[in-house]
């Protein structure tokens, strides 16, 4: 069968080169919660890539809807620096993206100026912090955010938007009956519990209009007994397909629950302490991060198999994530019938990745790998630092001894 990965495809009215696409995956690029240069380095490096598409991630609609220090936090003021990025990745014949959403509880008010909200109250053990449920009158304001959110997008020269609703964010707080607790109409019932997801889709779609292409990452499964599982998810993923969006991301997982059934493997915890600047923290993740965040084996197309009972039931487009390292990866899921593909840390460990296998095609070699050993060095320091692959010539630093034995380690399994 004759590869589809270097043929257009369309998302809405866009239409990209190729159906690769840069996931979503938080650059922690952002002081200030503003564009850096090291931001638009990295994006316009892979649109030199050749790369369809590059997502910008995890932008906040509002400033409660922050986790981090260095993420962006969509405002009028920081537009002129987000429209040089995507004239740069533009030049590079590229479309741009990037990904909306609010991040519930799973922040700290010295990062989101109150405290942090979400679909019920309770205690974010991750913050530490507690929690306050939102009110009902509070919810058409935070679904017009997104909307505000994406004319923003629209101004700074974006080409698409991606709406967050999966791993554990406030979208799929209200979605997962895990986090919703409510006893209102927003929660209970499935139906119940869709609709703040539904208000934030009107308000996106009303703003996107006819020039924008609006894509959902949304999970397969939560990724633990008491979340949320395919029985509930197909009907989420057949309601967005009623409302007209035009691209699904299938993703899974709950950062505050399961995070490493996001991203697979095991989290390297002597890295990710290395990078905290809190010594109480550091701490207390080296003395128990294995047992808060455990180990989920790494695999190929680690979410193929729940992708696959979607595509069974949706006649919209669908874009798979999830393990793609070579290049028999992203031809065996688009023969399956996924319309685009997604890739993170891949294009991190060679932004030219896309690229790379266009050339070994030339050349009739049958395959070409990213480089990528999972060892998840780039998810340890991101939430610190930013994200970067250790293997990779701009490493800004010479790694200390048990970080480099931390990474052999696991590269090993």
């Amino acid at each position: 069968m004759e590869s589809k990965l270097f043929t257009p495809v369309k998302i809405g009215p866009v239409t990209l080169r190729n159906r690769t696409i840069r996931s979503a995956a938080f650059e922690s690029m952002c002081p200030g919660n503003r564009p850096s240069q090291k931001l638009y380095d990295y994006h316009t490096s892979v649109a030199r890539g050749g790369i369809g598409m590059t997502t910008v991630a995890y932008a906040a609609v509002c400033q409660s809807g922050l986790s981090f220090e260095s993420q962006l936090w969509m405002r009028p003021e920081i537009v002129p620096e987000l429209k040089k990025l995507t004239d740069g990745i533009h030049a590079e014949g590229a479309k741009a993206s990037i990904q909306l959403g609010h991040c519930g509880n799973m922040s700290h008010k010295s990062i989101c100026g109150c405290l942090p909200v979400g679909a019920s109250s309770g205690f974010n053990l991750y913050s530490p912090t507690f929690v306050r449920g939102l009110r009902k009158e509070e919810l058409p304001a935070l679904a017009a955010d997104f909307g505000k959110a994406v004319n923003l997008a629209r101004e700074a020269g974006f080409d698409c938007v991606e709406i967050h609703c999966g791993h554990g964010y406030l979208v799929s707080q209200f979605l997962s009956p895990y986090t919703n607790h409510r006893r209102d109409e927003f929660g209970g019932s499935l139906e119940n519990r869709m609709r703040f997801m539904v208000m934030v889709m009107e308000e996106v779609l009303k703003a996107a209009g006819d020039d924008m292409g609006v894509i959902v990452k949304m999970n397969t499964d939560d990724g633990f007994k008491s979340g949320q599982h395919y029985d509930e998810l197909i009907q989420v993923a057949k309601k967005l397909e009623s409302m007209g969006v035009h691209a699904l991301v299938l993703s899974g997982g709950f950062v505050s629950r399961a995070p490493m059934y996001v991203m697979r493997g095991s989290m390297p915890i002597y890295t990710m302490t290395h990078y905290m600047k809190q010594w109480w923290l550091k701490w207390g993740v080296r003395l128990g991060g294995w047992a808060v965040i455990p180990t989920v084996p790494f695999k190929e197309e680690f979410f193929l198999e729940d992708a696959l009972k979607f595509r069974k039931e949706l006649k919209m487009p669908l874009i798979y994530v999830g393990g793609l390292v070579r290049r028999e990866n992203f031809d065996h899921v688009l023969d399956l019938g996924f319309d685009a593909c997604q890739v993170a840390r891949a294009v991190l460990r060679d932004p030219a990745f896309v690229n790379h296998m266009k050339e070994a095609e030339q050349a009739g070699k049958k395959d070409c790998h990213s480089g990528c050993k999972h060892s998840n060095y780039c998810i340890g320091r991101m939430y610190s630092v930013d994200m970067a692959c250790h293997q990779c010539n701009n490493l800004d630093e010479h790694l200390p001894k048990r970080i480099r034995k931390e990474i052999a380690k696991l590269e090993a399994r």
